[in-house]
């Protein structure tokens, strides 16, 4: 969460030393005296701390710092580093006081502060972070993100929304803080003041489709699909060249029964490029549900699936499979749960489809195959040994059923329906080789479990 606003630190952090640092400590003097000499051995402890805090040997960092601190205990910047090498050991009570320390001598120092802030952040020290942070906006207004993002975990929500607001108008709007004034309003339930803020954005920008579309989804999910509506009216008054409207608008006219305006949304949104293919197979998905339910409309549907026949995802081809099952129109369904299983070779309800409507329009072959196939994937599905059982039976491969089917008992559980179907196609099986014995018998099983339903 904490944002680092300091330029990244060249040779081992010594860009990050005060200027004041260098003005009371020339490392480029040459040592003539005792004073030089200080001078020379608190510079080699002290570039000894840098390197140890680049290696990350916290500890070593620190030791050489005390040495600094023992020629010279004036300097804030040794402070601070000791600050940031106890802020990594997790030493939080030494990273605070030797800051504090630091802080003391420049109060104004942007890079002490954010680095005590880092302290309580990591302590979860909200109020202590907040009294910090504070001090920091007036460097970097951008602080103040942070500051909402605190405020927010002290659930002094009015407070943050307050600095996103301000941060909005000075900054304009961005993503990140977008996302937290919806966590915000959605923590605290106030789907008013969430709208009123997307209605004076459009007000002060009617040219934002972004906020026209996050009105138009808002009211829809209060349930308010009158303003809904109203709203989605409106964008396509203000933005007519605008697409994703009819995302919206198309449901809006079948509620209001404009169906031919629907249909024309609805071509809209299926060829645009910039709606994405999950929203357009949603798009179908409804419209194949309207026509199911008013089948005068089938030739628009007709049309309709022509406009995205290059991008129909697998759940579109199912859904119109589902349809033109439905409607009647088998080999319609079939061609376009194939399609749908090109796309989802693993789907198992779409497997499980297209076998029932292959055995259906009596492909029987293609169920031989494809039920083989189906079980190399699902070895444990009894439907698929019957299927292929069925199948076979029905091309006179008598032997080639009576495996696949007593291969499938196995694996029935508690099903009394696919257990007598299972028997009756047994039965069907030994007849056509003549074993009348074992016919019989496995008709009568049938026919006991028929009895019991």
């Amino acid at each position: 969460m904490k944002k680092k606003r300091y330029i990244l630190i060249l040779l081992i952090g010594i860009l990050s030393i005060p200027q004041t640092f260098y003005a009371q400590v020339d490392f480029n003097k040459r040592p003539d005296d005792d004073l030089g000499n200080v001078e020379d051995e608190f510079q080699e402890y002290f570039f000894e701390a840098l390197k140890q805090k680049g290696i990350e040997n916290y500890d070593r960092a620190v030791d050489a710092l005390q040495k600094c601190l023992n020629l010279n205990s004036k300097l804030p910047v040794i402070y601070f580093e000791l600050g940031k090498n106890y802020n990594k050991l997790k030493n939080f009570g030494a990273a605070e006081d030797n800051l504090k320390k630091a802080i003391g001598m420049q109060p104004d120092n942007e890079w002490f502060l954010d680095e005590l802030y880092d302290v309580y952040y990591q302590q979860e020290d909200i109020n202590n972070a907040i009294k910090t942070i504070k001090q920091l906006v007036k460097y970097h207004p951008d602080y103040k993100e942070d500051l909402a993002a605190l405020y927010v975990r002290e659930e002094r929500y009015k407070q943050a929304l307050d600095l996103l607001d301000e941060l909005d108008a000075d900054l304009g709007i961005s993503e990140s803080r977008d996302a937290m004034r919806n966590d915000i309003y959605s923590i605290t339930g106030n789907a008013d003041d969430r709208i009123e803020n997307l209605e004076e954005r459009i007000a002060n920008n009617p040219n934002n489709e972004d906020n026209h579309l996050k009105l138009i989804y808002r009211y829809s999910q209060i349930g308010d699909i009158k303003k809904a509506y109203k709203a989605a009216k409106h964008l396509i008054k203000v933005m007519p060249e605008s697409k994703f409207v009819h995302l919206a608008l198309y449901k809006f006219y079948l509620q209001d029964n404009k169906i031919e305006a629907a249909i024309n949304s609805i071509k809209i949104a299926l060829g645009s490029s910039d709606i994405n293919a999950d929203a357009k197979a949603k798009v179908l998905k409804d419209f194949v549900a309207f026509v199911a339910n008013n089948p005068e409309y089938e030739s628009n549907l007709i049309e309709i699936t022509t406009i995205v026949d290059t991008g129909k995802n697998a759940q579109t081809h199912s859904d119109l499979g589902q349809y033109y099952l439905k409607a009647g129109d088998k080999a319609k369904a079939l061609s376009n749960f194939k399609e749908a299983l090109k796309q989802s070779p693993n789907d198992f309800k779409l497997i499980k489809d297209v076998l029932l409507l292959q055995l259906d329009i009596a492909d029987f072959k293609a169920v031989v195959s494809d039920s083989e196939a189906a079980i190399e994937l699902y070895p444990a599905q009894p439907i698929l040994y019957l299927v292929n059982g069925v199948a076979n039976n029905k091309l006179n491969n008598s032997a080639a059923a009576i495996d696949y089917l007593e291969m499938g008992l196995d694996y029935l559980v508690e099903n009394l329906k696919m257990e007598a179907d299972f028997y009756s196609e047994l039965s069907i099986a030994y007849k056509a080789i003549n074993n009348i014995s074992k016919s019989e018998a496995f008709a009568k099983k049938a026919q006991a479990i028929k009895a019991q339903q």
